[in-house]
């Protein structure tokens, strides 16, 4: 795929680009304190990639975790890496389809059983059929050409996924995206539609801090499926940003999108004013000024 085709390449602050975890966010501080102690965590999307990755950075850091996948094997698996990381971390695992309310319900009740608390809920399952692979460098698949089912279901992934667990517990992290890529109407209007879900998440709980989370472009096994280019950004970078967000020291961001690509030192010593006083990094109707 050309990167002429896709739109949004050019929506990025004019900060320093990271592909894996740097300086700013580095966890290591927040493991020796074990800062997250007490804290019980829910990843949903844990049985590999980003959500797996993310899972284990809260267990170094203190966190009790309750991991959620529709694959039990693979769960497993990731719990067994959780305790290989961090033996004495509680982790309850939970097949369900992020999709199925009932399920999503019944998965955050066993946790308020097992642990009597949830914390932070990191909602990280998600479709991503960006294009398929037969089709041709200068030919994208077309709305019309992409079958209505499989098209749907990344809404249902991406947004009702993600709203079944705020549903039944009002405390998110979310995943957005503001790329336009030809062929992925599906996964990137679903993920925009995210980042204003994150809006009224806060609108309507102004306790509860929200983020939409762009991860990068991460090497995960989605990513190969759709053969979607070189993703070159790391796992690592997607998780200890998400320790960082929820950390309590970007509060500010509440309710905003942002890009775990940027630097995070720099956007709050450049950037923090001007986008709490302007009301950056949301979903808005663009006015050209005259």
């Amino acid at each position: 795929m050309s990167l002429d085709n896709i739109i949004g390449f050019d929506e990025n602050l004019p900060v320093s680009y990271h592909n894996d975890v740097y300086s700013a966010i580095d966890p290591k501080p927040l493991y020796a304190s074990q800062s997250y102690k007490g804290k019980v965590v829910l990843v949903t999307g844990a049985s590999r990639g980003i959500g797996q990755e993310t899972a284990l950075q809260y267990a170094r850091a203190g966190a009790s975790l309750a991991i959620v996948a529709r694959n039990e094997e693979s769960l497993n698996e990731t719990r067994d890496a959780i305790l290989s990381a961090a033996p004495e971390v509680a982790v309850l695992t939970l097949a369900a389809d992020v999709r199925e309310a009932k399920g999503a319900e019944a998965a955050v009740q066993k946790v308020l059983e097992r642990f009597e608390r949830l914390d932070i809920l990191i909602a990280n399952a998600g479709s991503y059929p960006f294009w398929a692979p037969a089709v041709s460098f200068f030919f994208f698949l077309a709305l019309n050409k992409k079958d209505p089912d499989a098209w749907w279901t990344s809404f249902e992934v991406n947004i009702r996924g993600v709203f079944n667990f705020i549903w039944v517990h009002s405390s998110a992290l979310l995943v957005g995206a503001q790329l336009r890529i030809p062929g992925s109407s599906d996964a990137n209007i679903s993920k925009h539609a995210v980042n204003r879900l994150v809006e009224f998440v806060t609108l309507e709980y102004p306790s509860v801090r929200a983020f939409a989370l762009a991860p990068g472009f991460v090497p995960t096994r989605l990513a190969a499926e759709a053969q979607a280019g070189d993703a070159s950004d790391t796992p690592a970078l997607a998780a200890a940003t998400m320790l960082y967000l929820t950390s309590g020291r970007a509060d500010w961001l509440s309710g905003r999108f942002y890009s775990a690509n940027w630097d995070i030192a720099e956007v709050e010593r450049d950037w923090k004013d001007l986008i709490v006083q302007k009301g950056g990094l949301i979903n808005k109707l663009y006015i050209p000024s005259v």
